[in-house]
């Protein structure tokens, strides 16, 4: 299978900024989608951005302009930089890849990796 292992998370104060990255392993064969959500408590885990393996981003409309997503094929790693952070902007951060992998037989996977905090204070 794949794995996804994020770092970068941490607390910080209203309008600092934080990285998120992302490193995907495992007997990939090609990455498609790359993206990031989140999950506030007693939210369900939402979308923040994706990223095609060519073409634009997509940003959920509360972030616009805030954050940005970036992506290094040949390296297999999504980053998310996130600028001009707010209180709302605090949930557990997860990384998700989708594509094929390689098993016995060329398969699809949809991975998630295992979540980083974000706390932003006021």
């Amino acid at each position: 299978q794949v794995q996804l292992v994020e770092s970068g998370g941490g607390l910080v104060q209203a309008g600092g900024s934080l990285r998120l990255s992302c490193a995907a392993s495992g007997n990939i064969v090609r990455l498609d989608d790359m993206g990031w959500y989140r999950q506030a408590p007693g939210k369900q885990r939402a979308l923040v951005a994706t990223i095609p393996r060519v073409g634009v981003a997509n940003y959920v409309d509360s972030v616009k302009g805030r954050f940005s997503i970036f992506r290094d094929n040949a390296r297999n790693t999504v980053s998310l930089q996130m600028n001009s952070l707010k209180p709302e902007d605090t949930a557990m951060y997860y990384c998700n890849a989708r594509g094929v992998y390689s098993g016995t037989y060329f398969r699809e996977f949809n991975s998630w990796g295992q979540g980083t905090q974000v706390t932003v204070s006021s």
